[in-house]
């Protein structure tokens, strides 16, 4: 017997959801090429949804849906479409792939997102307290940044932030600290690319770090250049409660990938890229909303328990190359 003959195959972490994709573009009430790469909030008792959407000219916008059970009967809001400010020079080009995170102590949502400028992508920082107005910050760093989210707590007084800057053609995982939201220091990389492996050519966060006894669970998607082209798939990290720029474990295995055909047929073929997720309070479900294919807004849902379980276990040696 072989070795591979050995394994069972096990159920899947990620279950998807019998509707996907959950959102397309058909459903929106004027005309768009794709919806994607949603950032996700609980809000008012349901879910909130606030979705990168494209238009006919490449350039994106945010809309926002709502759902109660945040799985089916989608409310999409045409008067709250989200653009982008043509005073500001750096949105020139359009809004992409937010994350939104409650920053208690402030009392607001903190809505972190990509913005296109002549000089490339960078990361921006918007504030809101009831999603129909909005008070934009500005860039946080220069480019090129994407991925990017802010943790929902401070850490001995410091605000943290998790992007993936470009640095000399090198995608990882990096973490800051400000005082203040204006002043970014002490950067570090926490999850590198792992050469040779499923996410050796870029890495970036997928959903806004989720806050559990055993750490900081982080999604993260990972990409592998391949003879047909880049390829999406999602893994899972655990970061330290207290010290978040300590790596505790690190997935081996790739826990969702493009197999689908909302996910292997689209504006990029190949593409699972998580942006959002909620946890049920009562249930401990924990629902991941990503973009496929670069067109459309599907579905997985896990247990946290099991995915804190399964990244603690699968971690091996090679947490970092």
């Amino acid at each position: 017997m072989s070795a591979l003959t050995s394994f069972k195959k096990p159920d899947p972490l990620f279950r998807r959801h019998i509707g996907n994709p959950i959102l397309i573009p058909s459903y929106w009430p004027y005309q768009v090429n794709a919806v994607f790469n949603p950032a996700a909030a609980e809000f008012r008792g349901e879910t909130l949804l606030l979705i990168r959407t494209e238009d006919l000219r490449g350039f994106s916008h945010f809309t926002i849906a709502k759902s109660k059970d945040g799985k089916k009967n989608w409310s999409i809001l045409p008067d709250l479409i989200l653009g982008p400010d043509t005073n500001i020079g750096e949105e020139q080009y359009g809004l992409e792939d937010p994350r939104i995170v409650w920053l208690e102590e402030q009392g607001k949502y903190a809505i972190t997102y990509v913005c296109f400028s002549r000089g490339g992508p960078l990361v921006s920082v918007m504030m809101t307290e009831d999603f129909r107005t909005f008070d934009r910050k500005g860039p946080l760093l220069p480019p090129e940044d994407k991925d990017a989210s802010l943790f929902p707590r401070r850490f001995k007084g410091r605000f943290a932030l998790i992007h993936r800057p470009i640095i000399r053609g090198e995608a990882h995982i990096w973490i800051c600290f400000s005082p203040d939201l204006k002043h970014w220091g002490d950067h570090r990389v926490v999850i590198p690319t792992r050469s040779g492996w499923w996410d050796c050519h870029r890495v970036g966060l997928g959903a806004q770090p989720i806050e559990t006894p055993e750490g900081w669970l982080l999604v993260y998607h990972g990409v592998r250049v391949a003879a047909s082209g880049s390829v999406y798939r999602v893994g899972l990290a655990l970061l330290d409660l207290d010290e978040p720029w300590k790596l505790i474990s690190r997935s081996e295995q790739w826990v969702l990938s493009p197999t689908e055909a909302y996910e292997q047929r689209g504006n990029v073929p190949g593409v699972v890229f998580p942006t959002g997720a909620v946890v049920d309070r009562d249930t401990k479900e924990l629902r991941l909303y990503y973009g496929a294919a670069d067109t459309t807004v599907a579905l997985a849902t896990a247990d946290l328990s099991e995915l804190i379980q399964f990244v603690k276990q699968d971690s091996g040696k090679n947490i970092w190359r």
